[in-house]
């Protein structure tokens, strides 16, 4: 037996398994069998990235081809940019209806749909991608998480973080809290309240227009990503000061979101493929994030006319007190977005606790 004969029979003993075990321990037959590795399944994944978009896009297309493979291709689903099929801030809404069988993006994106959803991406001031991963499988996140997302037709996983973000690109210095009043910066979610409250004011502007918007000064500071995508995008021409950290987006959470209806219908192996490759897919952005923004670092460091600047520790405790505001009033919105809250801060919290006895002390040395 050749080794793509084996696996195949691997496939349908596991799936004779998995009929006997899901079938009151009925006897399962041929015929079973055979319509559940013969049935083939074609799937669209619409995504908020540009296409081929650099790490995010790569890896909703890397998600598709491990799909395909651990499937035997039984399975094969098709990836579009936002705007090839939808807009990319109509990802959530176009699965929700089944339009799509999925997609990809950040929870964040969709407040308005429940406040409780940026709990799931990014919250300044919050955790890493390691805690939050912490939080999400080990910790009760992902439980609330597909709790919340069911009222909308949905079952969501995680699938890649974009790590500790930098701060954000000023054609002025920021010595003081003061010196964010009147700023106009591009800056989404609840960084953007924090930033508000500190005087400054929010802009939203797509990935396209923020290079524009920086050099004709329509805007006077963006955040993006992280040194890699920063670069890419070319801000180290037109900014001077480059700021950490990332203080509003610490760990940012992607999502793999499913249609719940057309996951719930799938036999049971390829619902564990399909969680299987988003777990991969959500190590893999990290090992790439982390590689890619040493790597273009070093290169922002050796651009003439960039300055590193970080944020003073007076700056930050006060954005951090702002913060704190901006979470209880959000908190107190519903009383889901509570749970969430609590659950969150509680153990961002007590994980705080193990990284000063941990991490921290290591990274000191």
């Amino acid at each position: 037996m050749d080794r793509k004969q084996f696996i195949k029979a691997s496939v349908v003993t596991a799936g004779a398994g998995i009929l006997l075990g899901g079938c009151n321990n009925q006897a399962a037959t041929n015929q079973d069998i055979t319509s559940l590795i013969q049935k083939k399944y074609n799937w669209k994944m619409v995504t908020t990235w540009p296409p081929n978009f650099p790490v995010l896009g790569e890896a909703c297309q890397l998600f598709a081809d491990w799909v395909d493979q651990m499937s035997l291709g039984q399975m094969k689903i098709k990836v579009y940019g936002a705007g090839e099929l939808i807009p990319g801030l109509e990802v959530f809404d176009a699965v929700s209806s089944g339009a799509a069988e999925m997609g990809n993006g950040a929870a964040y994106y969709w407040a308005g749909k429940s406040p409780a959803t940026q709990f799931f991406a990014a919250v300044p001031f919050g955790m890493n991608a390691q805690q939050m991963n912490a939080w999400i499988y080990s910790g009760g996140g992902l439980a609330l998480w597909q709790e919340l997302y069911k009222k909308f037709g949905l079952i969501a996983f995680p699938a890649g973080n974009t790590t500790m973000q930098m701060g954000g690109w000023f054609n002025k210095e920021i010595n003081t809290i003061d010196d964010f009043k009147g700023l106009k910066m591009r800056i989404p979610g609840l960084g953007g309240k924090v930033l508000t409250k500190a005087g400054g004011t929010a802009v939203l502007s797509s990935g396209n227009e923020i290079y524009t918007n920086l050099e004709r000064g329509v805007i006077d500071a963006t955040e993006w990503i992280g040194p890699y995508h920063d670069y890419v995008m070319g801000f180290h021409k037109i900014a001077k000061y480059y700021y950490s950290p990332g203080w509003h987006e610490p760990g940012s959470v992607l999502e793999n979101m499913f249609n719940l209806k057309e996951f719930e219908a799938l036999p049971a192996h390829l619902k564990v493929i399909l969680e299987t490759a988003s777990a991969r897919m959500n190590l893999w952005v990290i090992s790439e994030f982390e590689a890619k923004n040493n790597e273009y670092l070093n290169k922002i460091k050796a651009e003439k006319g960039v300055e590193l600047r970080k944020f003073s520790p007076e700056i930050l405790q006060i954005l951090k007190k702002y913060t704190d505001e901006v979470l209880h009033e959000m908190a107190a919105t519903d009383s889901f977005t509570k749970k969430v809250y609590d659950s969150f801060n509680t153990f961002r919290n007590d994980i705080k606790s193990w990284a000063a006895y941990s991490e921290k002390l290591y990274h000191e040395l």
